[in-house]
């Protein structure tokens, strides 16, 4: 068998691999192989191989079966791999948001008769060693109640384990400001209120990697990413909650005049004094971009809703 009809196996072989599974999230063109919710390195490599190997193939390999391979059919060869990998390397270059790039995304909160309240700012970036900064941002206009809410939140490593987060809390003329240190390795958290002064200090335990608020919409939009609903668990945003994420299928939104299909997941939170649910709809992209989230309230729903 001459060396370019290997290859054209090898490739075949390759484009034909085993599609992996999305598990909970609904299948899209993101729900099997390399490129499910990362980028995919390998592509690039294999495909260079592959064609280097059209290139460097001896003599007597290609005269084996008696045929030649013609410099036209060299090159239809060449043009059927560069086509096979194109794809794969054109959708590394696309992918944007998070985790794969820094991301800034903008709400407007609309009130249940869909006029406007306010808005809310998330944004995401990279830091030094692998770590992600997050910032929100929420200013609602209340009447006699203004609220201006601040919170950044610093997590390390692949699994996004919670370093510290702040929190600038204003509702009306009364500001508190709290911020939280984690030492992943005992498991402890230490709280303290900047503002006002000598509000104090407390310490409590944390869950192996634990998280606060702010890291964990991110954690579970990247396991979203990879085909899964991130599993139940507390979470820190002053005192520890427990959350539960369910994923109850795709459901149709509307955006700007047309449908789209979302994956729906219902979200419930319990903690000392508090026990509700509210609901998430992620975008099909690879980046799991949350579209809307309904937020049910005494009068209604308030709706985050993105803005493009």
């Amino acid at each position: 068998m001459t060396s370019y009809r290997k290859i054209l196996r090898l490739n075949a072989a390759y484009i034909a691999g085993p599609a992996r599974s999305a598990m909970v999230v609904g299948r899209t063109p993101w729900s099997w192989g390399p490129l499910w919710g990362r980028r995919p390195r390998r592509s690039a490599p294999r495909c260079k191989n592959l064609i280097l190997r059209t290139k460097n193939g001896s003599r007597g390999t290609r005269a084996d079966a008696g045929v030649r391979p013609t410099i036209s059919g060299k090159i239809l060869l060449l043009v059927m791999l560069l086509m096979a990998c194109a794809p794969l390397v054109l959708a590394a270059d696309q992918l944007t948001g998070f985790p794969f790039q820094n991301e800034t995304l903008h709400y407007r909160v609309k009130l249940p008769g869909g006029g406007s309240l306010g808005d809310v700012t998330l944004t995401a970036h990279k830091a030094d060693g692998g770590g992600w900064d997050f910032d929100m941002s929420a200013t609602v206009g209340v009447p006699v109640v203004p609220i201006s809410d601040t919170y950044k939140s610093t997590a390390s490593g692949a699994d996004l384990c919670s370093v510290s987060l702040r929190r600038s809390i204003s509702h009306g003329t009364k500001t508190v400001v709290e911020k939280t240190e984690f030492d992943q390795q005992t498991n402890q958290a230490q709280r303290q209120t900047v503002v006002p002064s000598g509000g104090g200090k407390s310490e409590f335990s944390i869950p192996t990697c634990g998280r606060d608020a702010l890291t964990f919409l991110y954690f579970a939009r990247r396991e979203m990413g990879q085909g899964r609903v991130a599993p139940a668990g507390k979470v820190l945003f002053g005192s520890g909650y427990e959350v539960k994420m369910v994923y109850t299928g795709a459901m149709d939104v509307p955006v700007a005049g047309k449908t789209v299909v979302t994956d729906h997941v219902n979200v419930s939170v319990k903690g000392p004094a508090s026990d509700f649910t509210f609901e998430i709809f992620y975008l099909r992209d690879a980046a799991r971009t949350p579209q809307e989230v309904k937020i049910p309230v005494s009068v209604g729903t308030v709706t985050l809703e993105l803005v493009r």
